[in-house]
Order: C-alpha cells, then structure tokens, then sequence
C-alpha cells in the first residue's frame, strides 16, 4: 500500500511538474514577442511590400496586394477569399504527425509491451512533443508558408513556425489547458460525500443533473464534481464501465451545448460574435438527446443490476451513507472561473463596454489560476484527500493535447483552405461534417473551421454572419459528437483515466467507439431525419 501511494505521489509530482515545465518554456519563449508585439505587428504591415530573404531574415514575407483596402490595414474586400501568392496548401502526407499521434493513443494502451510504459505521463509528452518537432520542421523548411491573415502576408521559414506555434499554443492550448486545469483543481476541492444504493434510477438521476449543470459550470466542473460521488456509489457494484461511458455521453458533451462556458466550442463561437444566450435556443435538440439516452441507460443498467451478484447487492444495499456536501466555498471560485472566461475577453474592452481597459493578453487565464490557488489555500486538505484528488488525470490532457494541438495545425489548415470547395451548403452537411471532424480533431479549432466556411455561403436570417441554420448545425455537431472518442472533449481522458484510477477498466480506444457508434450514431440519424423532413427545418424555435 505503502508503495502503491508513493507511486501515486511520484505521478502527482510529474504531473504537476509537466504543467509548470510547459508554461515556463512558454513564457520564456513568449515573453520576447509580448515587449515587442505591437511593434512587430506594425513592422509586418508597413513593410508589406518587402519580400525578406531566408538567408537574411530567418524567414520570408510575401505579401499578397490583392484584396487590400485603400487604406492599407490588410482586409480583403468583400467576396475575395484569394490566398497570397506562392501559397500552397499542405500535402495529405504532412497530417502523418497528426493521424500517428492518434494511432498512439488508440494502440499503445494495447500492446503488453507497451502498456505500462503508456500509463506514464512522460512518456506521453515524449511521443506528443516528438511527434511535434516533426510538424515545426514540415513549417520551417517545407512549407511554402502561412498565410497571416490580419496582414494577408505569406509567412515562410522562422515566422511561420512563430506563427503556427503562436495560433497553437498561445492563441488555443494554453487558454484551454489552464480552463480545464482551473476547473479540474477548484472541483477537486468539493466533496459530495455519501453512498446510495446504487439502484438504476439512482444512477440516472445522477446522469441527468450532470446533464443540466454542464451547461452552467462547464462540462469539465460538472464532470469532475460528479464523477467521484458516481464511481463511491457504484463501488459495490461489478458492472460500472457502462455507467461511466453514459456519464461521457451526458455529462462531459452532450448537456454542454446550452450556454458558451458548457463546452469550449460554444465560447469560441461566442467570442466571434455569437450573443451569449443564443444556444439557450438549442433546448430542444439538447433535450431530445438528453432524454434518449437517459432511457437507454436505464434499461441497460437495470439489466446489468440484475447480473450483480446477491453478495454485492446486499452491500450496497447495507453500506449506505446519506449525501454531504462539503468545501462549498469552491462554487463561488468556479463561479469566479466562469465570469473570468465570460468576461475578460483579451484585446477587448472590459465589459464590453467602450470606454472600459482593454483586457490584456492571458489576464483571463492568470485570473483563474489566481481562483484555483485561493481554492487551494481556502479548501480543507482532507477534502481533496478523502477525493483521492491527483493531477496525474489533468496530467494526461496537457501531455497529450499539447502535440494534439500542434500536430493537427496542418489537417486544420487543409480544412480551412479546402472547405469552401467540399459541396457543404446544407444544415446536415454540416451536422455531420462539424461531427465526424470534432470525434478526432478537437472539437473546438473543428467549429471554428465550419463556422469560418459556413461565413463564405451566406444567406438568410444571419447570426455573426452565419445562417442560423447552419450555426445550429455547427453547433450540435461540434458538442454532441465530441463523445464520439476519448479525444474528441477533453473532460472525456479526465473521467476514463480517474474510472482506471477506481480500478473501473475502461474500453480501449476502439472498444470506446464501438459503443458511441451503437449508441450515439442511431440517435444523431434519427436527429438529423426528424429535423430533415417530420420538421422541415433546422431554424431556431
């Protein structure tokens, strides 16, 4: 016991220091380029018209003067999606990086030779970081660049790798690693302490307000608050790994999908122009597949309950402990977590409102951490002992998601050159695009991918731009379908590694999708069919 807790100490402390290690080298890498930033900025577009030499420079810059307004500030004109010239879209072979990473996280955890070594936190960073390396050196001296699309300028060499490692890790990891991480450490510190019987309608009710409270404290904070007193309830219990894959379903997607701070695609779309309360309209989907699986689940956990043996049912039934709740302080934190997200928006006023400080860069993220260390000065530390609370769990999603981020900067850009040309005009195209995109990329750099090619079709009763019909279909398709796979929501590797950590053995890669597809895909048919042609529309209500 004495060396099962060592070990675990040892995976906490490598997993914090991955985080720490993480965010110094960014800081070290960054911190150049926020004292000049601005300069730097007003360099590239007064000089658009110089092309620098690789020898000299490091890096090239080919600016497109087609598409430029009269007053210089690097806009296109309206209806001229041109790229620079010399630009060329990346071959399917640069996503290797991408699609062998993905190969890793299903595989590894399968083969006896590999599977320990997997289980260490380092020896996922290696593989995410070293498969990276190979994607900055595709950038560097492959590429024929990227495109900055503020300035319309071709990016070569040295600054095309600034610049995708810029969009990767600063403008998309870091804001999503430190929400997660906020949420993840804050949640740690409440305790729901008790245990029902762990009879099938106990369990659903717990799937559905995980359900409801997704959408206002964030699938992460509703995942992490409720998974623990889940898996205590159903410890008597041989036959859980169902409960926990539903829990995935519901929780950490599905019941995301009705405000911005439930799922991060959905804050994306917000901070481009989305009202807030706009996907409080997609009540009627978020219900329907709410309602669905919440009926499947009961009828299969009623029939898995009828296979526990008399022993395990007699325990349960005998070892009961009303509910408690403890570190109540940690709502008004995650409360603090979720205003922080919702209104420091960075470059942007405060507030919204003119006249206000402009927010500056990464004073969001630096709220939050400041939330999560009041959390852990003002939390009693038996709360987060009697949770089992670790960081190996949040450990795994920086390790992995920081070469998932990087690597998938090349199909992202195959999409965004691309997506205009793919057929895509109708809601179900999108749907199931935004879909199967979100199951393997992130779900949230996926929505933002559409939401940029729904822009290009136009149409009528537009929302940011976008037909609301299509942002509705952008929107489910991004949330619903991030329960396709471990990685399509990062709450999702959270809850299947703490089920592993409660000696739950979890679905591979593969076995997981065999479930989502028997599960999931008939709902997200009959979904698209109802909507299609019994209602005829894909509109608000």
């Amino acid at each position: 016991m004495l060396q099962g807790y060592n070990e675990q100490r040892k995976n906490s402390f490598v997993s914090i220091g991955i985080v720490v290690i993480m965010v110094m080298i960014v800081a070290v890498w960054v911190s150049p380029l926020l004292w000049a930033g601005e300069d730097s900025h007003k360099l590239l577009v007064s000089e658009k018209d110089q092309v620098l030499d690789k020898d000299h420079g490091g890096g090239a810059i080919v600016t497109d003067k087609v598409g430029h307004d009269e007053a210089g500030h690097g806009e296109a004109s309206a209806g001229d999606h041109r790229n620079p010239e010399g630009y060329k879209t990346p071959p399917l072979w640069a996503v290797i990086p991408f699609v062998t990473l993905l190969l890793c996280i299903a595989i590894l955890p399968l083969i006896k030779k590999t599977e320990h070594w997997w289980e260490m936190n380092r020896n996922r960073l290696f593989i995410s970081l070293s498969l990276s390396v190979f994607v900055i050196i595709y950038y560097w001296l492959i590429h024929s660049g990227v495109i900055d699309h503020d300035t319309k300028q071709l990016l070569s060499g040295v600054l095309a790798v600034n610049r995708v490692l810029s969009h990767a890790v600063l403008a998309e990891y870091i804001p999503f690693i430190v929400l997660l991480f906020s949420l993840y450490v804050i949640s740690g510190g409440i305790q729901l302490k008790g245990d029902l019987p762990a009879h099938p309608i106990t369990n659903t009710v717990f799937l559905a307000v995980g359900a409801v409270i997704a959408s206002f404290i964030g699938t992460t904070g509703a995942a992490m608050l409720l998974i623990r007193p889940l898996l205590q309830t159903n410890r008597e219990r041989k036959h859980v790994k169902h409960t926990v894959i539903f829990f995935i379903f519901l929780v950490c997607n599905v019941g995301g999908c009705l405000l911005p701070i439930g799922d991060p695609p959905l804050f994306l779309g917000y901070l481009k122009g989305v009202p807030f309360l706009w996907t409080l309209n997609l009540w009627p989907q978020w219900l329907a597949v709410v309602l669905i699986l919440l009926a499947i689940y009961y009828i299969w956990d009623s029939i898995a309950y009828r296979k526990e043996a008399i022993v395990d049912i007699r325990r349960d039934e005998g070892e009961v402990q009303k509910l408690q709740l403890r570190g109540k302080v940690n709502f008004l934190w995650l409360l603090g977590v979720v205003l922080s997200v919702g209104l420091l928006i960075p470059n942007k006023p405060f507030l919204g409102k003119e006249g206000c400080p402009i927010v500056p860069d990464f004073f969001r993220e630096i709220m939050q951490l400041l939330f999560v260390a009041i959390s852990l000065m003002t939390t009693p530390d038996g709360i987060r002992k009697e949770n089992k609370f670790n960081y190996a769990a949040i450990g795994e999603v920086a390790a992995l998601f920081i070469g998932i981020f990087i690597c998938m900067q090349v199909p992202v850009e195959i999409l965004n050159a691309k997506g205009p040309n793919l057929g895509l005009t109708k809601p179900w195209h999108f749907f199931w695009a935004t879909g199967a995109l979100s199951s393997f990329l992130d779900n949230a750099p996926t929505y933002v991918v559409f939401f940029e090619t729904a822009k290009t079709l136009g149409g009528a009763d537009q929302v940011a731009h976008i037909a609301q019909e299509l942002l509705v279909a952008i929107s489910m398709g991004s949330v619903f379908m991030g329960a396709n796979t471990y990685i399509g929501n990062g709450p999702n590797f959270m809850v299947k590694s703490i089920a592993e950590q409660s000696g739950i053995k979890m679905p591979s890669f593969f076995g997981y999708m065999a479930y989502s597809i028997t599960i999931l895909m008939p709902i997200f048919i009959l979904i698209t069919l109802v909507l299609n042609y019994l209602v005829g529309h894909w509109h608000l209500v």
